[in-house]
């Protein structure tokens, strides 16, 4: 007889699949008709879609079995920076408010690896750092 997997590690792939699909749909990196993504969509992209995605699950299922929960700050941070490195530039109106499509594409555009790096630096390192504080895990 097989049993349910675990409700922590539904919630934690659900929050995964779910941070895919919103926002692989808002930065066009899934096709869809309602967002056309202006810029190339590169398999850099999608490596940083995917990492922010799956991070974020397990930081989910990790911070469930903490007795002490920490590190939310860092892991939205680590979210925001994942969305940043594989969103379109100049299709993120708060972006576009603060700097103009040049600027952008001329300043911004470059540093997104940087940031995705940075992103995925963080949340492992995050990971890591719950990982040893958490008896359970």
């Amino acid at each position: 007889m097989t049993s349910l997997p675990h409700p922590r590690l539904l919630r934690s792939v659900g929050v995964s699949a779910a941070l895919f699909v919103l926002f692989g749909t808002v930065t066009g990196l899934l096709p869809n008709p309602i967002y056309v993504r202006m810029i190339d969509r590169t398999p850099t992209d999608y490596l940083f879609l995917v990492a922010t995605a799956a991070f974020a699950g397990a930081f989910i299922y990790q911070r469930s079995l903490a007795e002490e929960p920490m590190g939310d700050r860092l892991a939205a941070g680590g979210v925001v920076g994942g969305f940043l490195a594989f969103g379109c530039p100049i299709c993120n109106a708060v972006l576009l408010a603060l700097f103009s499509s040049s600027a952008l594409m001329t300043y911004f555009d470059p540093i997104r690896p940087i940031l995705g790096v940075m992103s995925v630096a963080v949340f492992a390192a995050l990971l890591v750092y719950q990982r040893r504080r958490c008896e359970v895990c």
